[in-house]
């Protein structure tokens, strides 16, 4: 499958570290200009000239917290000034916030919402026209398989995921006539940044190799994914060897999902 991404412009967010990292790496390396957008200056600017030196591509850093409409719109300006434009979006900032949900409050609604909803409809906005007019258009949105299968006490996140996993059927039946193509990668267990932080609160009596080697056993396949299987399926979606896949949400989960 062709997976060539020369002169292919793309914008990633939460792409300075774990998962966006990974698919900002493997797309430059194909052949990508990259911007990645995170919030936090030094981390973003030391991701970005590692992947120049990794990789030899234009890799583009953009400040943004994506819940606030004015950072995703400099994003969005900021790509179209340097390459005129966005072929690849992928939605990937987020988190995960688990809770009761009589416990919620409006602003931690709210909250979760701008940063995991608001922020793909905001970019999808901004970019998506451009998309139309030159009628090639890839956008993927990162879930998790909460929006398929959503125990209690996994709001707010389940909620906003499955609002999300929605928005991309949506979006898909609108563009699909542009040949703009959007589709969901829906994130079981893989390993990433976070990962140090669920074992200091979890099992810190136990080493990381340990902890997670015990959780990968809770898996069908025996183990955590690895942040380069992500972005190598967020790279099929995004290439022309993905031309009759849109409107789909992918789980990437090991199998440890119930059957849709």
């Amino acid at each position: 499958m062709q997976q060539d991404f020369q002169h292919r412009r793309v914008l990633i967010t939460g792409g300075s570290a774990g998962l966006g990292l990974a698919a900002a790496r493997m797309m430059a390396q194909r052949g990508a200009r990259v911007a990645i957008a995170a919030r936090t200056p030094d981390k973003l600017q030391a991701a970005a000239d590692a992947l120049r030196q990794e990789t030899g591509a234009e890799i583009l850093p953009v400040v943004c917290d994506v819940a606030k409409t004015q950072d995703i719109t400099h994003a969005a300006q900021a790509v179209h000034q340097a390459w005129g434009g966005v072929d690849v979006l992928l939605n990937n900032a987020g988190g995960s916030s688990r809770m009761p949900s009589l416990d919620i409050s409006d602003e931690v609604w709210q909250r979760d919402l701008d940063l995991k909803l608001f922020s793909a409809i905001r970019l999808v906005r901004l970019v998506a026209p451009g998309m139309k007019e030159r009628g090639w258009g890839r956008i993927v949105n990162v879930l998790n398989t909460l929006a398929k299968t959503p125990p209690g006490g996994s709001a707010p996140t389940s909620v906003t995921r499955a609002a999300g996993m929605a928005y991309t059927k949506v979006l898909s039946q609108e563009l699909a006539p542009f040949n703009v193509l959007v589709n969901a990668v829906c994130i079981g267990r893989i390993e990433s940044e976070q990962w140090p932080r669920f074992h200091q609160a979890d099992a810190p009596e136990i080493s990381y190799a340990d902890y997670l080697a015990r959780e990968g056993r809770k898996i069908p396949l025996g183990r955590l994914g690895k942040a380069e299987e992500f972005a190598a399926l967020v790279c099929l979606l995004a290439s022309d060897g993905g031309g009759y896949i849109t409107g789909t949400a992918i789980n990437i989960d090991g199998g440890a999902s119930p059957a849709d």
